[in-house]
């Protein structure tokens, strides 16, 4: 009977350790959010400063009344613009630096940028430097070849656009199609 007793007693001892200490935990979720929100908000800052570093970026051209009867149609993915030879430090002024859905129009005027809710722009013919298919830009990586860029000047600075089609098998296409139509460009003024 002597064994019996000890286990009684200590079952008897046991209590139930104390489930949630609620203060701690709402402590520690709303020393959580403010962390957060302080990280958005120091992003959200760091993306102004950007644009305003890049405020000597002239306006984006608008699309001519009558540009033309379109060579090509695309439509996919604008995913950003960058300095150009340089796929990491992205163009945010202008709204440059905004992703986007969009639908690209290749006419004899140039390269006409329609992307809804984000700001339109133009891309002259004689602005159009160099059509390629890379992997990347800024923020955005793919397979090999699975992104279209497009080199342009546009003031004194050359940029790097960066789209991606809904059928990527249009991407060739508009390679050689941008750079004939470069080269044909470059060499009428040479003459």
């Amino acid at each position: 009977m002597t064994s019996v007793a000890p286990v009684i007693l200590l079952a008897a001892e046991k209590e139930s350790a104390e489930v949630t200490d609620w203060a701690a935990r709402v402590g520690w979720v709303v020393g959580l959010g403010l962390f957060v929100a302080l990280v958005y908000w120091l992003m959200r800052e760091g993306w102004k400063w950007r644009g305003t570093l890049q405020g000597d970026l002239p306006e984006l051209p608008a699309a001519p009344d009558e540009p033309g009867p379109a060579k090509l149609n695309m439509s996919g993915r604008y995913h950003g613009s960058t300095t150009a030879g340089q796929w990491l430090d992205r163009i945010v002024a202008h709204g440059l630096g905004t992703r986007s859905r969009v639908e690209l129009t290749l006419t004899d005027a140039g390269l006409d940028v329609v992307r809804p809710g984000a700001a339109d722009f133009f891309v002259p013919l004689a602005a159009l430097r160099e059509a390629r298919l890379d992997k990347g830009i800024a923020g955005k990586v793919l397979t090999e070849g699975g992104l279209l860029v497009v080199t342009w000047a546009h003031g004194d600075k050359l940029i790097d656009s960066g789209f991606r089609s809904d059928q990527a098998a249009e991407h060739n296409e508009w390679v050689e199609t941008l750079n004939d139509m470069i080269n044909k460009t470059e060499t009428e003024g040479a003459r």
